[in-house]
């Protein structure tokens, strides 16, 4: 039987499979490319089996390579979890935990939840990653995710918090005194609206909704951006009629450099949830991130 290869070189493979790309591998690990490469060589001669082909411009799996990896893969994750387990008799929650969200759903936790989060363990390195796209959390290693409500998919664990959301349509003074205030989302297709592409390359619906009367609105526009508060700045500049998050819209709506628009056709909806997987372990920086989640609302409830 060969010689067992360490956690440390199977850790190193899986991370070079998953980026193709020694360089992507080592920034995850921390490590030189040259370090890396010389634990797979290393790895290589203790299996007697090569794993990789390596380019000048690329890294694959040889079909060895590919079979271990689609075994370590799960095998590693279980013993994860299993580690995770007795973190439950430590005296205080430790580790990394990796939450993926949109760039506003980030931001909030940033401006509210983080800073006493931090203070408060310590022991805890918080990885927050904004992505527009609607992210498999546990396919790509994240611990929880940020969405709002309606797109939390049905098999996780949802913990509300941030109160309702909706979508607000928003446009400067100076836009508005120029063209008009719109009176129906149809008097949108005659107006410059700022619109968004999401991550996928499809642009985003302008819905609106009053007595139950749903609108979609397939709106007109030269400016199309793929950035939140950029649409808002560019509203702010009296560049056309925005489509936003009301948490984005906020401040600027506070200042008076923007104003509603058909505010009453635009319904609030269940707000931002954080959301994970119900049937692994809930590791205790997760658990104690959810704590604080809900210590914050009902501060926030208590206050209002």
């Amino acid at each position: 039987m060969p010689e067992r290869p360490s956690l440390s070189d199977l850790d190193a493979f899986l991370a070079i499979v998953s980026h193709r790309s020694f360089r992507k591998a080592a920034d995850e690990l921390g490590l030189s490319p040259s370090t890396l490469s010389h634990m797979m060589r290393g790895l290589e001669t203790t299996l007697g089996l090569r794993l990789l082909n390596r380019t000048t411009r690329s890294v694959a799996p040889t079909e060895a390579g590919e079979r271990l990896a689609s075994q370590l893969q799960p095998a590693l994750s279980g013993l994860d979890r299993a580690l995770a387990v007795i973190d439950d008799f430590r005296g205080r929650p430790s580790g990394v935990l990796r939450i993926n969200g949109g760039e506003p759903a980030i931001r909030l936790l940033v401006q509210t939840v983080v800073p006493e989060f931090l203070e408060r363990y310590p022991e805890i390195a918080l990885d927050l990653v904004t992505d527009g796209r609607l992210t498999d959390i546990v396919a790509e290693g994240f611990d929880a995710g940020i969405r709002l409500g309606y797109a939390v998919p049905q098999d996780m664990i949802g913990v509300p918090f941030g109160g309702r959301a909706r979508f607000i349509t928003v446009a400067s003074p100076n836009y508005l005194e120029t063209r008009g205030m719109p009176q129906t989302p149809d008097d949108l297709k005659t107006h410059s609206c700022i619109r968004l592409r999401m991550p996928s390359g499809k642009l985003f619906r302008w819905e609106f909704e009053r007595h139950g009367q749903e609108v979609i609105v397939d709106v007109p526009g030269a400016l199309t951006l793929d950035h939140l508060e950029t649409m808002a700045e560019a509203a702010q500049k009296h560049l056309g009629i925005a489509y936003l998050p009301q948490m984005v819209a906020g401040p600027y709506l506070e200042r008076g450099t923007l104003l509603p628009v058909l505010e009453d056709w635009c319904p609030w909806m269940d707000g931002l949830m954080l959301y994970y997987a119900g049937h692994r372990h809930v590791p205790p920086p997760l658990r104690a991130f959810i704590d604080m989640l809900k210590e914050m609302d009902r501060r926030a409830t208590a206050d209002r």
